[in-house]
């Protein structure tokens, strides 16, 4: 079994603990592999290191930093087959899936590798015109780099291209689940030519080297993708300094369809934006909400498009269109949901179980899962399933569709199907969340900033505010004088 190394300052070591934790192939349930559990001193090692580099890191022009971030990048695109290959033997999704995961990540080194060198300051007239006022815009300092198991390497990517282009230094600490592949995604960045200490990555678990790099002095940003209660917990561990925080959480993410749509681009997206991944996705569609009157012939052909999925181990078969489920806690809960809606007056559409065959047999296989006439009485309405199930809930009018979508804590994306412009304006102003999708289920894109509202987070990802929050702002006022 092999043991993947942490990077601390410039080298990879193994932990002095000799604790491990073992890293599981969702679909077989086999451990083939496993990470050192970290130590509170190996921990602050990694973080004295980022903070003796910052210096020197943050001295660099955009231009220089550019320059080792589009390294990165190459060689990024050229493991991608090898990195996508231990993603799908650590989280289940088709390798094709995985491939194409590992290609946003490399494209996101470029974004910001370019988009670093527009971290632009102003300019600002004095009452005085002999005085000046200058706004300059200043790396935040050491990054606790916190990422999720649904997409190892993309979610590290989005914290690694920004703050390292900002000109920051990492510790990053990988999911415990998914832990391989981003620290290859890492040694990347090291054969990159990274200098020593700019980028490390410290495994362990969240409870330990999670709350130590969020805790500690020396993290001046904590940058976390997950769950809310983990979320709340770094709010609370983070209050002993303060520091920038930027948070993206539980989605319960809602689709109205309204009778004015394209109904088969409906259904098309509905598929697509609730079950891949196996709904292990934060933008995830969980709920949809149907106008009465095409409620169900909507319900029928997502039936039909549903069962045309295809589900594999993703090695086997790299195409396919679904695979395992990350662990069996996500499955249990996945379970749950759909029992409580069953026992509560929901109608099954289709899926529900274990997939039938020998090859199934073993894994965290299920089928997705439709389930109609539900009500905000369910879980399946109410929380976060993240796994392969929806809801169906009928509406008589837009306004109580948007009351709807809106009777939750989160509010990260939703989506929407009309070709209404009147419905189109209503929806984009009134959902009450960071990112709405009209006619596409696509909410989140490179250049255009991404972040949740209410409960869903604090702080934004993607485009130049991405950049952002990995800077400080510094006024200089010069006062200047004539000679003589």
């Amino acid at each position: 079994m092999d043991t993947f190394p942490m990077l601390i300052d410039g080298s990879w070591v193994d932990s002095k603990s000799q604790e491990y934790i073992n890293v599981i192939n969702p679909a077989t349930e086999e451990v083939f592999a496993r990470v050192p559990r970290a130590t509170e001193k190996e921990t602050d090692r990694a973080l004295k290191a980022a903070e003796k580099a910052f210096s020197s890191w943050s001295s660099l022009s955009p231009f220089d930093r550019a320059d080792y971030l589009w390294r990165a990048s190459d060689i990024v695109e050229e493991r991608k087959k090898k990195l996508g290959y231990l993603m799908t033997q650590e989280q289940g999704k088709p390798l094709n899936e995985a491939v194409g995961e590992v290609e946003k990540a490399f494209e996101m080194l470029r974004y910001y590798a370019e988009e670093g060198k527009r971290a632009y300051g102003q300019i600002v007239s004095n009452t005085d015109p002999k005085d000046q006022s200058l706004v300059i815009k200043q790396p935040v300092g050491v990054v606790a780099a916190l990422s999720a198991w649904n997409y190892p390497i993309e979610l590290t990517g989005w914290k690694a291209a920004a703050a390292l282009a900002a000109g920051c230094t990492i510790v990053a600490k990988p999911p415990s689940l998914t832990p391989l592949s981003p620290l290859e995604y890492w040694r990347c960045l090291f054969d990159a030519g990274i200098p020593s200490g700019v980028i490390n990555a410290v495994t362990g678990s969240g409870s330990g080297v999670g709350r130590y790099l969020v805790k500690s002095p020396v993290s001046q940003k904590v940058a976390f993708t997950g769950s809310l209660e983990v979320g709340l917990d770094i709010q609370d561990q983070a209050k002993y300094s303060i520091k920038k925080i930027t948070l993206e959480l539980g989605g319960q993410c809602p689709l109205i369809v309204s009778k004015k749509c394209d109904l088969d681009n409906a259904v098309k997206g509905a598929v697509r934006r609730s079950f891949r991944n196996m709904g292990q996705i934060c933008i995830a569609i969980n709920r949809i909400y149907v106008q009465n009157e095409i409620c169900e012939e909507f319900i029928e052909r997502f039936k039909e498009q549903t069962l045309k999925l295809t589900i594999a181990n993703g090695l086997e078969k790299p195409d396919a269109d679904l695979g395992p489920m990350a662990d069996a806690e996500g499955l249990q809960k996945t379970k749950r949901h759909i029992k409580d809606a069953l026992s509560k007056g929901a109608r099954l559409i289709c899926g529900g179980k274990r997939p039938a065959g020998e090859q199934f047999e073993k894994g965290y296989f299920f089928e997705p899962t439709i389930l109609a006439e539900t009500s905000h009485e369910m879980l399946i309405m109410t929380e976060e399933t993240f796994g392969p199930a929806v809801g169906i809930m009928a509406f008589r009018n837009l306004d109580e569709a948007i009351q709807l979508a809106n009777a939750t804590p989160y509010g990260l994306a939703a989506y929407a199907f009309t070709n209404d412009l009147h419905e189109m304006n209503k929806l984009s102003k009134e959902l009450q969340v960071g990112s709405v999708a009209v006619n596409n289920v696509d909410a989140g894109i490179m250049n255009v900033a991404y972040g949740g509202w209410k409960q869903s987070g604090i702080g934004r990802e993607h485009g130049h505010e991405g950049l952002q929050e990995y800077l400080q702002l510094k006024h200089v006022r010069i006062r200047y004088r004539e000679p003589g």
